[in-house]
């Protein structure tokens, strides 16, 4: 028609695409009364993205803090999503692990971040929630590793290597010769925690020996967000995509020299549990690669929180180091050499105070969020309806910030909060409600591996404050920035590293050091559930 100007033929597909997004915003967003209220945002359809990578874990704290109910409805293009912010309601939904399900979540995604195949996926499907019984990879997989992670024979052996690894590192950390080093602190506890935790899983014939190996699997982390995100990850995450590859190699490899045979009871179980459901060698190292994110991802950042806390405030380290040193036995060999003893099982059950700073760590710096899939309609506490399909997350970072539950000094760093005697700062004067501790998740999804974790946290921590002092080359201990938190994990992650200088504590320099761990079923009951067996 004269006067009207045609279209670029560009606008035609953008127009059709922003229709089929409002379209589905609208689908997502529509309300049954009887759902939990919406939260506000400030920009229709996408508002909630933008506060998400703009604030990150931090966005659902702002948003539990314009709610006053326990929960609340995030309506996001595609999904809708409820937010659980109390204690009370989190239990309740851990009792429905059938109705309120996590494997189907960890099914859908198991292929994106591991790269497996169609066939592998479909394995993983059949029977993913359990619902015909306990069979299929999915709920072999879990069983196997539980009975693994458990403690007993399985878990000692891992628990024996790890110090022994650990204080390996610790012996050769002060060059020969010299009376101190130079070092970047998160980088070297990585290399530490690393070498400790897969030398114990995967045996002999570990693939991360290799450094490149190591250093691949980094890099795979470091990308993880953009690969999941799945826009172009062939151009957004390249260098992703092909560490991946290298280290999915590198355990095939494995599998195929049989190096399994030679490993852990966890890698048996877990290898086992794949081949048994006709998973192929190629998925299951596949597969693997996603498992060393579980082994790999938060253990080191969460000991170097711990660390550089305590080293933080003098007077803590020095009560610490007396608890320590009252369970550390002395003697003298034949040569007349002093040889200085420290059982791990001691420091579980006789060091309240660094236990007690151990879970305030995890508190302090965890923002992990468990999640779960509304299989069928379901009404929790009576009024709140969860329609199916529905996402429910439960952040433990509104939970660990709440300050109704931990006390005016929510945001402070407080060691002694979990000890025994200590005063409450809660407004009713309680205690707080000891199913508020998320660290480790929780119900049929708590962390199979929390008891090796602590048993290492534990380890190098009480290990390295005994033996060594440590001073920031900086001048100061400011916490860095963990801006870029990877989305995998449940611990922050610094953005930048410390650089510190490491020497022997005055009256420790001679002598040799014995670590180890008597009795893995002596545990230290970190979270509510441990403490109810």
């Amino acid at each position: 028609m004269d006067g009207i100007a045609p279209k670029p033929p560009i606008l035609l597909p953008v127009g059709g695409i922003c229709t089929y997004i409002i379209f589905i915003f609208l689908v997502a967003s529509k309300q049954d009364p009887r759902e939990p209220p919406n939260a506000p945002s400030g920009i229709p359809i996408i508002g909630h993205v933008i506060g998400l990578m703009r604030s990150k874990f931090n966005y659902y704290v702002q948003l539990s803090h314009q709610s006053i109910a326990p929960i609340f409805t995030m309506a996001m293009p595609g999904q809708k999503m409820y937010i659980v912010t109390t204690p009370d309601l989190i239990q309740d939904i851990q009792k429905r692990p059938k109705t309120l399900a996590f494997p189907p979540i960890e099914a859908k995604f198991a292929t994106t971040v591991c790269g497996a195949s169609a066939e592998a996926h479909n394995i993983l499907l059949k029977n993913v929630n359990g619902d015909e019984g306990d069979w299929g990879l999915s709920m072999d997989s879990y069983s196997a590793m539980r009975a693994a992670l458990l403690p007993g024979p399985g878990l000692d052996e891992m628990n024996r290597l790890m110090i022994q690894n650990v204080a390996a590192s610790l012996d050769s950390l002060i060059p020969t010769g010299k009376k101190s080093t130079t070092m970047k602190l998160s980088a070297w506890l990585r290399r530490t925690v690393t070498a400790a935790t897969t030398n114990s899983v995967y045996g002999p014939q570990n693939p991360f020996k290799d450094p490149e190996i190591e250093d691949c699997f980094w890099q795979f982390e470091h990308d993880l967000m953009s690969i999941l995100v799945g826009i172009l990850p062939s151009v957004m995450a390249r260098k992703g995509l092909a560490a991946r590859a290298k280290v999915a190699a590198a355990f095939e490899a494995y599998f195929k020299n049989k190096g399994h045979e030679q490993s852990s009871m966890l890698m048996k179980n877990r290898y086992e549990a794949s081949a048994k459901n006709g998973v192929s060698v190629v998925d299951i190292a596949r597969y693997e690669v996603g498992g060393a994110i579980a082994l790999l991802v938060n253990t080191a950042p969460a000991v170097f929180w711990m660390v550089l806390l305590l080293f933080a405030e003098p007077e803590l380290l020095q009560d610490i180091r007396k608890e320590v040193e009252a369970i550390m036995e002395t003697t003298t060999d034949q040569d007349g050499k002093t040889i200085r003893s420290l059982d791990i099982t001691n420091v579980k059950t006789n060091c309240p105070l660094l236990t007690s700073a151990f879970q305030e760590s995890l508190r302090y710096r965890t923002m992990g969020t468990s999640v779960r899939q509304v299989m069928e309609d379901t009404v929790l506490d009576g009024k709140w309806l969860l329609k199916k399909d529905a996402m429910v997350q439960m952040p433990s970072r509104v939970i660990h910030t709440d300050a109704s539950i931990w006390g005016e000094d929510v945001n402070t760093f407080n060691a002694r909060r979990f000890m025994k005697d200590t005063i409450s700062k809660t407004p009713n004067g309680k205690r707080p409600n000891p199913t508020a501790f998320r660290a480790f998740g929780g119900g049929t999804t708590l962390c199979p591996g929390r008891h090796f974790a602590t048993n290492e946290i534990l380890a190098v921590v009480s290990m390295f404050v005994v033996r060594f002092d440590m001073k920031s080359v900086s001048g100061s201990w400011a916490l860095p920035k963990t801006d870029h938190t990877n989305v995998a994990a449940v611990v922050m992650e610094p953005d930048t590293d410390i650089e510190v200088e490491v020497s022997p504590r005055k009256g420790f320099e001679e002598g040799r050091w014995a670590f180890g761990l008597r009795d893995s079923k002596m545990i230290f009951a970190v979270v509510h559930e441990d403490q109810e067996v």
